[in-house]
Parts: C-alpha cells; structure tokens; sequence
C-alpha cells in the first residue's frame, strides 16, 4: 500500500476517527486505524466495536493498491508535528512508512484482514428526516442526556417516532427535554441512540445524509463520511406522562433578561430562587454564606406570589438551545415541576423543595 496526501486532508480525518478508538488496550486492533487504497481511493476506519466511522478520500496521489492498521493516537501525534505540506505513506515490511520530505517514521501494523467488519447497509429501515432538522433536534436535548445512571436507557436519547410527529426525549431525572418535528413518512417505532453517539453525530454531519436504522444499530452516511452506533436495548420511561396536561400560569419572558439575570446571581452558587409577584421577578441564590439577588419589573397577569428553586444550569441550558427572544415559562405551585418552552422545544424542571 502506498499513497500520497495533503497533511491538511489527513490530519482533519485522522482527527476524526479518535472518538471510535479503543485508547485503554493498545494491544487490541480496535486501538487502530484501518487504511486500505482501493481504485483510487483512501477509505480510513476506526471502531471500538459499538460505533465505528468510515471516511472515503479521493485526493490521494503516487497510489499502490493495498490496506494497513496503525496506532490510532501515534498516528495523529505525528501528523500534527508535520508541516503543512504532502504527507507519503507506505508499507514497508509490516510497518507504516510515514514519510515528509526528510523526516521518517515508522509505526508497527496488525493483520488488517482481523479488522472488524463494519455494519452492512442491507436491510436496514430508512428514517426519513432532514438531517439539519435531525442534527438542531437533538443538540437540544443532549445537555439533558444522562451519565452513568443505572438505567441504561437514561444514557442515551429517545427517538420516539409517532404517527403525526417525532419526539427527541432526554431525562437526567431532573429535568426531562422534549423536542419534536413533524412526521411526513415514517413508521411508527422507538430506538435509544448513546449518548456519546449523539455527540459525535452533531461532529461529523452538517449536511444532508442518510440515516438508517434496525433494532440494533444506526447509521448515518453522507459522500465522506458513514458513522454507525449500537443502540441501546431498553424501555425508555413513559416521558409523556411528566408533561403537565394543563398549567395554573403560563406567561411569555424575556429570554435576554432572563439571562441577565441569573448569570448574575449565580457567580457564587449554581441554585437560585425565582419569586414571581404581580409586578416584579425576583432573583435570588440560595448560597448560604453570601447574598445575591437582583429583580425585573414586569408586570404579570397572576393572582399570588409563587417561587421556584432551582439548579440554574437546567434554564440556562434551555434557553441556550432557543431561537426566539422571548419562551414561555409554566407553573401550577411553588415545589412543583414547572414548564419551559419554545416552539416546539420543551424542558420541564424538577424544582428544588424548599420550606415554606
């Protein structure tokens, strides 16, 4: 194998591929990088064995047919040092020649014929979603995305594929993120997408793509790229029946203010309280040590004073996610879940409990 290629070009794919290496056993082929040079082009694979990612390069030049494995991480160390000029890569031996004008290296192979196999595209369902759609959707509900919990399921996002829409759900217990599109063409089904899947799909696909899917795996693929994932095997919560049916307040808010206003008592402590009066929005933290507070005039069509306390990360995550300049906040009473929302994006917030 042997061909020639843009450090620029290289280095941005090698890049790439880091996510889907295994970097705890580098005994283990999964550790690296699988390159084969197949009429006229460069295909490059990286898997860990529950997701995986194939890139496909035509500009590569001096070609010599053949395929190769090499250390993922040394790989990408040594391209970074190289300057911005063509890169050659050869094997020799069973070893990975890189080579740049005089400077040399060489890295040890592993079988590539004992490369995983990637999945196969044969008989999977096609989800028919806009992928700029797709990729906005679910940018929203990642921040409230699980880690680590015992129930698998709340590590990843629901696609909950219904007869008039589409539901991206995430729940970390404390708050639970809904955003939905419209469904032109799908069957109805449900499949739960890892977390760290979620997150490399946003890097890897900013245009239009295919996505596929079965009980098993996901796939999405564009002309350079095709990314797959194992989903999760469980039974996501019945999300639908957190979502208040019907709400004692619900008044549009300035998204700025809001903003404004807890970033600027939230400098020492991350919880704060919320007061809503008739005439006024009163921010203040919960910080025992200290006082910060600060309020907006306002006038707002209640009949009682009520509050919410709450983690500030869960609001500022929402209203980082919105589009328009004001949201819509919901409440029935003070202690209660209470409700966030624009368009067709909503984040109900477990509050904290306070004596009264």
């Amino acid at each position: 194998m042997k061909f020639t290629i843009s450090k620029n070009i290289i280095e941005n794919i090698v890049s790439s591929m880091q996510p889907f290496l295994n970097k705890k056993d580098s005994s283990s082929i999964t550790s690296h990088i699988y390159m084969e040079v197949l009429n006229a082009n460069l295909i490059i694979k990286s898997t860990d064995y529950e997701m995986g990612c194939e890139a496909n390069v035509a500009d590569i030049t001096d070609i010599i047919d053949g395929k190769s494995t090499v250390n993922g991480s040394n790989l990408l160390n040594i391209i970074r040092r190289l300057k911005d000029d063509n890169i050659v890569f050869e094997v020799i031996d069973n070893n990975l020649n890189i080579k740049q004008k005089r400077s040399n290296f060489k890295l040890p192979m592993y079988n590539a014929d004992e490369y995983p196999d990637f999945v196969k595209l044969d008989n999977l369902k096609s989800l028919n979603i806009n992928t700029i759609n797709l990729i906005n959707s679910i940018r929203k509900i990642t921040p409230s995305i699980d880690n680590n919990n015992p129930k698998f399921e709340l590590n990843g996002a629901l696609i909950d594929i219904k007869s008039q829409k589409i539901n991206f759900v995430a729940t970390d217990t404390r708050r639970l993120a809904v955003s939905n599109l419209e469904n032109i063409s799908n069957e109805e089904s449900q499949i739960i997408i890892p977390k760290k899947a979620i997150i490399e799909i946003q890097k890897l696909f900013l245009d239009e793509a295919s996505i596929k899917y079965d009980d098993t795996y996901l796939v999405v693929s564009n002309n350079n790229y095709t990314f797959f994932t194992k989903l999760i095997n469980g039974k996501f919560p019945d999300y639908e029946r957190i979502i208040p049916k019907s709400l004692k307040y619900n008044f549009p808010l300035s998204k700025a203010l809001l903003i404004e206003s807890i970033k600027l008592v939230t400098s020492i402590e991350s919880k704060i309280k919320i007061t809503f009066n008739q005439d006024s929005i009163i921010f203040e933290s919960l910080d025992d040590d200290s006082e910060s507070k600060t309020q907006i005039d306002v006038q707002l069509n209640i009949e009682d004073s009520f509050y919410i306390a709450v983690n500030s990360k869960y609001i500022l995550d929402f209203l980082s996610s919105t589009t328009n300049e004001n949201i819509n906040i919901g409440f029935n009473e003070s202690n209660l879940p209470f409700y966030l929302e624009d368009n067709n994006f909503i984040t109900i917030v477990m509050p904290i409990v306070l004596d009264k």
